[in-house]
């Protein structure tokens, strides 16, 4: 289905009325293949986008927006002592995850109530409670929008990074993500070493893949605001990556510094808080606003524009870096 001049506020969590010049939605495979193969060789500016949960618009896109709707979730069998689950680009993330959950598979559990759909999840590698979806994926299916050309790329071709994939770099926007495979367990190991999971695990006296779940669905509902009540994309920023010695450095000036081993080497610090340090937490400016539970997260009282929300991101980055001398990298992406 193809829509002209079309309104994109309901396919960013921003809720930011900014349009597109065209919008072609596709349910099948097939149907997104005959589209890019017709259009081979145009000069035409695509940007996929599902639910735009991790997308910040600044202006009105001109170009055709492509929006996945490939549904369906299926067991298509084991490998080793795993099973390997797929799931169509347009399902809901958190559906894949509560039917994963349900039918006693685990890996995706601590993922849970992250906003998007399944295609975008390898794009930015989407992670949370010490776990990121590159631990699962099996494989990645995607057609190339510059000649409807089908592949299918393995975990190590994606590539995976902290918040990154080759979605986000060599291949950004030259392919349509259809569908993607998990590789999960039947006989999870669970990840509870983050924050107070394990804590809250023993209250409820019973290790599972339904109660870790819903420790982090009320962990995340506690902390996050609802997309469907206030404009957020979640995390805003990345959590900054330094060495050792910067680290030392640091702790020698701020001692109560929050800092986390990383598999890199290096050492993560919480963006979060050297935001809080800088007095942003809870702080508005007309309808752009830094949340005032969590100050990763940037919010829209309704009617900030992009531009706004995005200075009021630069005015962030500025205080922190003149206060650490460190620079915040934007997890969402600025269109």
């Amino acid at each position: 289905m193809i829509y002209e001049n079309i309104s994109l506020k309901k396919f960013n969590s921003f809720g930011l009325n900014v349009r597109a010049d065209h919008l072609a939605a596709f349910k099948l495979e097939e149907n997104a293949v005959h589209f890019f193969k017709q259009h081979k060789g145009s000069d035409k500016n695509y940007f996929v986008l599902g639910r735009g949960s991790n997308v910040l618009f600044t202006s009105d896109f001109h170009g055709t927006i492509i929006h996945p709707e490939m549904d369906g979730i299926t067991m298509e069998g084991k490998k080793d002592n795993d099973i390997i689950v797929s799931a169509g680009a347009g399902v809901t993330w958190d559906k894949l995850v509560e039917s994963t959950v349900n039918n006693g598979l685990g890996g995706l559990e601590n993922l849970s109530l992250i906003p998007g759909l399944v295609g975008a999840t390898p794009v930015q590698n989407i992670g949370a409670y010490g776990v990121e979806v590159k631990d699962t994926i099996e494989k990645v299916r995607a057609i190339s929008l510059e000649d409807g050309t089908i592949r299918e790329f393995t975990n190590n071709e994606c590539r995976f990074g902290y918040r990154t994939s080759i979605f986000k770099t060599e291949l950004k926007g030259k392919y349509l993500i259809t569908k993607v495979y998990f590789r999960l367990s039947t006989h999870p190991k669970l990840s509870l070493e983050y924050g107070s999971l394990k804590e809250e695990i023993n209250k409820l006296g019973s290790t599972s893949l339904g109660n870790v779940r819903k420790i982090v669905i009320s962990t995340r509902q506690s902390k996050l605001p609802d997309p469907d009540q206030i404009g957020n994309a979640g995390s805003f920023f990345k959590n900054p990556i330094v060495t050792v010695s910067l680290v030392n450095d640091l702790k020698t000036k701020f001692p109560k510094l929050p800092v986390f081993s990383d598999h890199s080497g290096g050492m993560k610090l919480a963006a979060g808080w050297l935001i809080e340090q800088c007095g942003w937490k809870g702080k508005r400016i007309g309808d752009a606003a830094v949340h005032d539970k969590q100050a990763l997260v940037l919010v829209n009282f309704a009617n900030a524009t992009g531009k706004e929300l995005f200075e009021l991101s630069e005015q962030v980055r500025n205080s922190v870096f003149e206060k650490f001398g460190i620079t915040l990298e934007r997890e969402v992406e600025v269109v």
